[in-house]
C-alpha cells in the first residue's frame, strides 16, 4: 500500500521522530552530539521553528516543534542533509545516516503538548542515558536541562512551556518538574508516537467503548488528535493540493530546489544531471525526489528528466 503524503503546513505542532538506518548510531561522542545541537538550534533560528522539547538519544531522536513559515520540511532537511555530510566527512564514511523518511505526527495542542513534553525529556532517563531525575535535570542533550535552567540554549521555547506551569518561573519550574516525575511510573507510551484512532483515542478499550456506543471518530496514521482535529487537517490539506505548483512557478521551484540541495551537498548539478550513480548523487537524487513530489506535487517525469534518471528510477525512489 502506497505511503500517504506528509501533511506539512507552516504553523502546525508536529512530533518528529529521526531514527539511524537500519536502527545505526547517528553519535559517536560528544562532538557529534554538540554538532547536531548546535545545528537544530542554528537552524531553528534561521527558519523560526518553535521548539518546545527534545531528546537526542544513541540512534534517534525526538522533536517537538511547532513549524516555521516554509514549513517542517525546510527545517527537517537542513537539519538532516547538513548533519549527515558533516558526520560522514568526519568519521569518513559513505551513504546513508538516516532513514530516508522521518517520521512526523501532526498533534493536537490541547490534547498532546504538555503530554509530549514530559515523554520527549523522559526518554534519556527510559534509556539509561540518565539514572535518577537529578540526572535528568543536568543531562545536556534534551531540553528537559533547559526548562529546569541547568542548560542554556535560547532557541528553544522554555518560557512557552513554563508558562503552562505558572506566571513565575521558580514555581513553573517546581510544578513543571512535578509533572515530569509524575510520569516515571508510565513508560512507553505507544500513543503519543503515532496518529490514528486507536492511538488517538488512547487504546483499544477507548475505541470498543465508542463502538459499543455507535460514536464514529474521523482518524489518520498522521494525526494525532480529535476526529473534529483531523477532519479540519484532511480539508486543509485537500485544499493545498489543489494549489500544487504548475507552469512556470513548478519550473522555478524545481531549479530552485535543485540548486539549493546540490549547494549543501557540495554537489554539482551537471554531475547530478549526468546520471551519476555515486552514492553521494544517488542518495542527493532521493532526497530532491522526496522534496519535490511529496511537498510540490511535481511530476514524477519532470522529476526523473531534472535528475538525470529515469521515471521508472524515481517511481522506484518514492515506493520505498
Amino acid at each position: 500500500m502506497p505511503r500517504q503524503a506528509r501533511l506539512d503546513f507552516p504553523g502546525t505542532l508536529h512530533h518528529v521522530i529521526c531514527r539511524g538506518i537500519e536502527k545505526q548510531d547517528i553519535v559517536c561522542d560528544d562532538y557529534d552530539r554538540n554538532n547536531l545541537v548546535e545545528r537544530m538550534g542554528s537552524i531553528a533560528n534561521n527558519t523560526r521553528t518553535s521548539i518546545y522539547a527534545w531528546a537526542l538519544m544513541t540512534n534517534h531522536a525526538h522533536i517537538l516543534l511547532r513549524s516555521g513559515p516554509q514549513g517542517l520540511s525546510d527545517f527537517m532537511r537542513k537539519l538532516l542533509t547538513g548533519y549527515a555530510v558533516s558526520y560522514n566527512r568526519r568519521h569518513k564514511r559513505h551513504g546513508y545516516l538516516f532513514q530516508n523518511r522521518y517520521k512526523s505526527i501532526i498533534c493536537e495542542k490541547e490534547n498532546y503538548l504538555l503530554e509530549l513534553v514530559r515523554y520527549i525529556h523522559l526518554n534519556p532517563l527510559r534509556a539509561g542515558l540518565a539514572h535518577t531525575l537529578d540526572e535528568l535535570d543536568a543531562y545536556p542533550y534534551g531540553g528537559h536541562s533547559v526548562i529546569m535552567g541547568k542548560a542554556v540554549h535560547k532557541w528553544q521555547d522554555r518560557e512557552y512551556v513554563l508558562r503552562l506551569f505558572g506566571d513565575k518561573e521558580g514555581r513553573a519550574k517546581k510544578e513543571y518538574r512535578r509533572f515530569v516525575e509524575a510520569g516515571i511510573g508510565q513508560g512507553r507510551r505507544p500513543e503519543l508516537v503515532g496518529g490514528g484512532l486507536v492511538r488517538s483515542q488512547g487504546g483499544w478499550s477507548q475505541v470498543i467503548s465508542m463502538r459499543s456506543r455507535g460514536v464514529a471518530e474521523k482518524a489518520d496514521e498522521r494525526i494525532s488528535g480529535s476526529g473534529e482535529f483531523v477532519e479540519k487537517i484532511v480539508a486543509e490539506a485537500e485544499e493545498r493540493q489543489d494549489r500544487r505548483l504548475t507552469g512556470t512557478s513548478a519550473s522555478r521551484k524545481v531549479e530552485e530546489t535543485i540548486r539549493l540541495m546540490c549547494e549543501e551537498e557540495g554537489v554539482r548539478v551537471s554531475e547530478l544531471r549526468g546520471g551519476s550513480r555515486r552514492r553521494q548523487i544517488s542518495w542527493l537524487r532521493k532526497r530532491i525526489a522526496f522534496e519535490l513530489i511529496e511537498r510540490y506535487g511535481i511530476p514524477m517525469a519532470t522529476v526523473a528528466r531534472e535528475t538525470g534518471v529515469t521515471t521508472t528510477a524515481v517511481s522506484k525512489i518514492m515506493a520505498k
